[in-house]
């Protein structure tokens, strides 16, 4: 189980390593890096697909809807937040994300997971500054 903070990435531990040099990642860090890597085309084209469990800490003062999202060069696609509401702290639920990520060609992107927790309707809710994350995946599939 490793507690993330709001705004910051999950962090993956043992990652395969792309042969072709395409995505880069240190591991026990949770930044990878997609390469603009192409024969010709203008961008190179990722698929990336995370799924993981999710909750509150046990020391979370209130019930709050959670979330994480893939996130571009440290800003998070909101196509991607997957939200979990959980019924009580450390109560799991399941997650998953997806974005697909064009990177223009000689260029590189950073990509992450990031803690996006904080969505509520109630203005005067306290929302969620740590969750918990659990069985943390994260598939990078280069499709162009």
């Amino acid at each position: 189980v490793q507690a993330v903070d709001r705004n910051t990435p999950v962090i993956l531990i043992a990652s395969i390593p792309c042969n072709r040099g395409y995505v880069y990642h240190e591991d026990g860090t949770g930044v990878f890096l997609l390469r603009g890597i192409t024969n010709g085309q203008c961008f190179a084209t990722y698929q990336v697909v995370f799924n993981g469990n999710i909750a509150l800490p046990e020391e979370a003062a209130e019930i709050v809807p959670i979330a994480i999202a893939i996130a571009v060069n440290g800003e998070p696609l909101l196509t991607s937040r997957a939200i979990f509401t959980p019924a009580a702290v450390d109560e799991y639920g399941n997650v998953t994300s997806t974005a697909i990520i064009k990177v223009p060609k000689g260029c590189c992107f950073s990509m992450s997971i990031d803690a996006v927790s904080g969505i509520t309707n109630d203005p005067t809710a306290d929302p969620a500054t740590v969750i918990n994350v659990q069985n943390a995946n994260l598939t990078i599939d280069r499709i162009a």
